[in-house]
């Protein structure tokens, strides 16, 4: 049992050296050797994916098994969000990412844990069980979309599918050494993706390499008239400009980041990865964005509002669990009590309150004047470089329950990652070093719709990176 990219995979199919059973049983096997202590599924569908598989799929993707998170709808699966609100919900039809991979051949195996309706950034939030770090069992993954990270850095699926709000792709991505796309907003439909934040959720691949990214890509991305915000573009070959380099291409470095809080080792680690794109022929350049320390205020005012109304409908009555009650009134009340979690009930309340006559002006309407001039921010530094690179995380992943008691805390440890969802720009983040064991991300952002240049940067540094890779505490083997 070995990891293989999703690149190796289809190479060995289509020389006729294995089939999708083949690799379809070799993942089953991991999630059943590894997944009762690492966590990262909630769902595992065997018979599901078996079935497939013995169809022989074909396609760009075509024998290749992958996982999805679990707040994407799957026709007949169980959809769940890692809530007790949806615990026994079975959609009747399927997310269209869900659509796009199956017709490319892949083959779903199963169903991965996040934080509950993917508001948290550790992924302790689940309703269900803890995902640990494969890279150090007494830390977290990473969040939310951090069930996804584990079981592609474990090795126990080649790719799989997490959903960005405000660094749920890149944030884990960062924490268990693996590579995480949040596309543009408008890239990849959302049609059948259980919504968060609307203005800010988007869909993404989690990957072992930018090429496996690239491919992945490939597949799920175009306009879907089911998603009214979907962006008409063109498709694109995103792994057309892979091999490139960066000779030429000019790099933004962030002239007064904020660094409290920041690790010196990561800031070390980023620095080294910076020096080695310069050295491939890069050109640095300094940029600002003088209203990013304004960001997660802005974000945990726009974001808990959005969902305050998002999830108005599960009462019980149109969609979720029904509790025992004594009258119309009691029934929305004591099932939104007992189907919801403590972190998901503070966002309802923190947006509620934001949204209220007499506040609106003051809080929402404001904050939405500073997204504005975020992304207004981001606009004017794209013009004098082509990608902007920083730390993907303040630090490496912490130590589980250790941010549990402290939202403020935990909402800091995404002061990187935030302004790329509110400004609706495209990032991703690269492994770029360990510190005491643990992986350390790069963050690489660029303008809208060019995820190709970020494609084409972290490819390039694949091949330049050169520190020690330790191999997981909890995974399968090299």
């Amino acid at each position: 049992m070995s990891v293989h990219s999703v690149k190796e995979i289809l190479a060995s199919i289509q020389k006729g050296e294995t089939t999708a059973a083949d690799w379809v049983k070799t993942s089953l096997d991991a999630i059943e050797k590894i997944d009762g202590e690492l966590k990262s599924f909630l769902t595992v569908t065997a018979d599901h994916a078996t079935d497939l598989a013995d169809k022989k799929p074909t396609g760009p993707l075509g024998g290749v098994p992958y996982a999805l998170k679990d707040n994407m709808v799957t026709e007949g699966i169980r959809s769940t969000a890692a809530s007790r609100i949806l615990e026994n919900y079975v959609p009747p039809y399927n997310a269209t990412v869900e659509n796009k991979l199956r017709s490319a051949g892949g083959v779903l195996v199963g169903k991965t844990n996040m934080d509950e309706f993917a508001m948290g950034s550790s992924t302790e939030t689940s309703a269900f069980q803890k995902t640990l770090n494969p890279y150090g069992r007494g830390h977290v993954p990473g969040g939310s979309s951090g069930g996804s990270a584990a079981a592609v850095a474990a090795g126990l699926v080649p790719f799989a599918l997490g959903s960005d709000t405000g660094g749920s792709i890149r944030q884990p991505a960062a924490f268990c050494g693996v590579f995480g796309l949040k596309p543009t907003y408008g890239r990849v439909s959302r049609y059948g993706l259980m919504a968060f934040a609307s203005s800010l959720d988007q869909i993404g691949p989690f990957t072992r390499t930018a090429e496996d990214a690239a491919i992945v890509m490939n597949a799920i991305s175009g306009y879907d008239e089911r998603d009214s915000t979907s962006a008409k573009v063109g498709t694109e070959d995103f792994t057309a400009d892979l091999n490139k380099g960066v000779k030429g291409l000019r790099i933004g470095i962030v002239r007064n980041l904020t660094e409290e809080g920041l690790n010196p080792a990561i800031k070390a680690a980023v620095d080294g990865a910076i020096r080695a794109l310069q050295g491939a022929g890069a050109e640095v350049v300094e940029v600002d964005l003088p209203h990013s320390e304004y960001a997660v205020a802005t974000y945990y005012l726009i974001a808990p509002a959005e969902a305050s109304s998002n999830l108005a409908r599960y009462d019980g009555v149109r969609y979720g669990r029904r509790a025992e009650a004594s009258s119309m009134i009691d029934l929305f009340e004591q099932s939104r009590s007992q189907g919801f979690g403590m972190e998901v009930k503070r966002r309802i309340i923190i947006g509620t309150y934001a949204l209220s006559s007499g506040y609106y002006d003051a809080y929402y309407k404001r904050a939405q004047q500073m997204r504005t001039l975020i992304r207004q921010d981001y606009e004017t530094a794209f013009e004098s470089c082509d990608v902007i690179v920083m730390p993907t995380t303040p630090t490496t992943a912490f130590k589980l329950g250790e941010k549990a008691d402290d939202p403020l805390e935990m909402y800091l440890n995404d002061m990187y990652t935030i302004p790329a969802n509110l400004a609706g720009i495209p990032g991703a983040s690269i492994p770029c070093g360990f510190v005491d064991g643990l992986p350390v991300g790069l963050q690489i952002l660029a303008k809208p719709f060019d995820e190709r240049t970020i494609l084409r940067v972290s490819h390039a540094y694949e091949q330049l990176r050169d520190f020690s890779w330790p191999k997981p505490e909890l995974g399968v083997a090299e």
